[in-house]
């Protein structure tokens, strides 16, 4: 059977672990050569460490395991000329662009009125922010191509819901429901569609870490993985405590193939039922 995707080239953002490289690898699968960017460093106003260049080194090995082609290079979201200068050598080296995921995300729990402002911006500029940069530094591309082709947003189900204590998050993942939903209008005549993917709690670094379990599990002192397991679950309408990484790839995939040519300005769950909740 064909590979849904030959022939086509991916741009994806925080790609050096977690979705974006499970994103990359699965795409890699199914055909498409791969234009990847990570920070590669960590955040002051993020509680946990980020992605490193050895991480984008083992994303860059996965995908050429594949026989598929990758150019990585250490870019920051908050930075057009960063972003603006990969997507080109990318495009220079691979001869095109199809498909963007604009996934690249962080986070750091806090009441909002503790929230201090550094934390806000930094959180707002790499999760809504950053992916409008990501969109502003591809589509050129797109539209140069003038075969049509496909958005996808990483968003959150707290995009589509209110969840406490992640104030700036939320907010932001809201926004770029909003900002996909102008983004599928304004590209439709151009054959480019734009869609979110909306997760529960992914199986991540984002999520697996120290903060997010003290968020979850405040009665305790240490809490860890097996601790916040059961309290996760209960969020979710089906009896699991989170989705792994390849399932939102797996619905990238769809979005971006053919299988879902007629598929735009939709946000799609990943969610294990928790808004049904």
């Amino acid at each position: 059977m064909t590979r849904r995707l030959e022939g086509k080239v991916a741009f994806i953002t925080g790609a050096a672990r977690g979705q974006g490289r499970s994103h990359a690898v699965r795409l890699a699968e199914e055909g498409a050569d791969i234009i990847a960017v990570d920070l590669c460093g960590d955040l002051a106003e993020v509680p946990y460490p980020l992605g490193t260049a050895e991480d984008l080194a083992e994303t860059v090995s996965q995908v050429e395991t594949l026989g598929r082609r990758i150019v990585a290079r250490q870019a920051d979201v908050r930075d057009q000329p960063s972003l603006d200068a990969a997507v080109a050598e990318g495009v220079a080296r691979l001869g095109r662009l199809d498909i963007v995921c604009a996934n690249a995300g962080v986070n750091k729990p806090a009441p909002m009125l503790e929230m201090t402002e550094p934390t806000w911006l930094d959180i707002v500029d790499v999760d809504l922010s950053g992916v409008w940069r990501t969109c502003k530094a591809a589509i050129p591309y797109l539209l140069a191509g003038g075969s049509g082709g496909a958005i996808v947003l990483t968003s959150s189900a707290a995009g589509l819901k209110g969840y406490a204590n992640i104030a700036h998050y939320t907010a932001a993942k809201h926004g770029v429901v909003g900002l996909m939903k102008t983004l599928a209008q304004e590209l439709a005549p151009h054959r480019i569609r734009v869609n979110t993917v909306n997760p529960t709690q992914v199986d991540t670094p984002m999520i697996m870490n120290e903060s997010m379990y003290k968020l979850f599990c405040p009665a305790l002192d240490a809490p860890n993985r097996e601790d916040f397991a059961p309290i996760s679950q209960a969020m979710n309408a089906l009896p699991i405590p989170w989705v792994d990484a390849r399932d939102v790839s797996n619905a990238v995939l769809f979005l971006a193939s053919d299988e879902g040519r007629y598929i735009t300005g939709v946000a799609l769950p990943v969610d294990a039922g928790v808004l049904i909740k």
